[in-house]
This record gives C-alpha cells, sequence and structure tokens, in this order.
C-alpha cells in the first residue's frame, strides 16, 4: 500500500513569490477553473541570446499601483493559443518559471498577457497547484500574508477590488 501525500489546503488568492522573475511578493488568485497560469506583462519583447528565444517585459506586481515596475527575462517555453475568461482565442508567450508558497518551489509554466483591467495581476490556474495543495473557494490566505513591508497599496481593505 503506497502513501499519499498530504496536500495543504489554500485559499482562493494568496501571497506567492516568482524567484526567478525578481517577484518578491504578488497577490494571486487560485483559478481551478483556469488550466494554464498568467501574469500581467507590458512592453514585451523577444530577442535572441545564446541561440535561445527569449522574451524581456515589465511587470506591475501590485493591485491599483502602477508605481512598482519589475522588469524580467526569460526563456520562451512557447506561443501558443490561450482562451481568456471572455471565451476569446488569444496568442500568448509562455515562459517556465518558479513559483514559491509557504516554503514550497516548483516549476511552473506562466503565460503573459495585459490584465489591466482585471483583478489579480496573477492567475495561478489548476495545473500549478495540481499536486501541491487543495483549494478552499470560501477562504483567503491560509498559507500567506500580505507583506507588512511593501506600504503600496491605495486600499487597506483588499476585499474592495478583488474581482476577476
Amino acid at each position: 500500500m503506497s502513501k499519499q501525500k498530504q496536500l495543504s489546503i489554500i485559499g482562493w488568492r494568496e501571497w506567492i513569490v516568482l524567484p526567478s522573475l525578481g517577484v518578491t511578493a504578488i497577490k494571486a488568485k487560485i483559478d481551478t477553473g483556469a488550466r494554464s497560469s498568467a501574469i500581467h506583462a507590458f512592453h514585451v519583447e523577444t530577442f535572441w541570446k545564446d541561440e535561445k528565444h527569449w522574451v524581456r517585459f515589465q511587470m506591475h506586481p501590485f493591485q491599483r499601483n502602477t508605481s512598482k515596475i519589475i522588469t524580467a527575462e526569460a526563456e520562451i517555453l512557447d506561443e501558443r493559443e490561450v482562451r481568456n475568461s471572455g471565451g476569446h482565442a488569444e496568442k500568448r508567450i509562455a515562459i517556465l518559471t518558479t513559483v514559491e508558497l509557504h516554503g514550497q518551489q516548483w516549476p511552473i509554466e506562466l503565460t503573459l498577457t495585459n490584465r489591466d483591467v482585471m483583478g489579480f495581476r496573477m492567475l495561478l490556474g489548476r495545473a500549478a497547484v495540481r499536486e501541491h495543495f487543495l483549494v478552499h473557494p470560501g477562504k483567503s490566505y491560509l498559507l500567506s500574508h500580505k507583506p507588512t513591508d511593501l506600504g503600496l497599496y491605495e486600499h487597506e481593505n483588499d476585499d474592495e477590488l478583488d474581482s476577476d
């Protein structure tokens, strides 16, 4: 008889880290209805480095705050068609990066898209959380806390504009 891995329970939104992209804190919506994960990206440009196709992009990691800009580079995994929340197909660049939550790190595929009008800058899809966590749809921040040293939010109540 084999032992099954005991999975921790996360809420429908959690604070995560993307260490290889230089993101020390970003609030992610955990969306089991979405297969893939996505992050808000702008000024996206592709280039060649060491005979491999790379992408450079910028992101605003904090909701309702455009003063903090992070520039990141990653090797392109592929370009794929993804259906957005409105059901429309959109061509997106996909990268492989590392996500960290509750002391665990693992690789995820992440697509780059403009999420300006969305409530969350980051969407963590079911492929990213599968085999790592169970999701409680009625709870938030079960395994993470808002970083207290950011001082970047205009609104103290995160529930105000958290819709997607």
